[in-house]
């Protein structure tokens, strides 16, 4: 397991985990950051990342990517 932010550009992955406080981890379950979820990392730029995420691109900064554990 490893957090969003190390996994590799364009290829498919599996959200094992959620983590960080109850209200964060809601706001990533409202963009669509499920666990057994798929992802698709875009780009990343300085830690933050862009994903695919339930045919919509998402945007989100490090310290949320690095609560997404894939």
């Amino acid at each position: 397991m490893m957090p969003l932010t190390m996994a590799d550009v364009g290829e498919p992955i599996t959200i094992k985990r959620v983590g960080g406080r109850e209200e964060t981890r809601k706001f990533l379950e409202n963009l669509g950051f499920v666990t057994g979820g798929t992802v698709t990392l875009i780009s990343q730029v300085g830690g933050n990342v862009i994903v695919n995420v339930k045919d919509s691109r998402v945007a989100i900064g490090k310290d949320m990517a690095n609560k997404i554990m894939v």
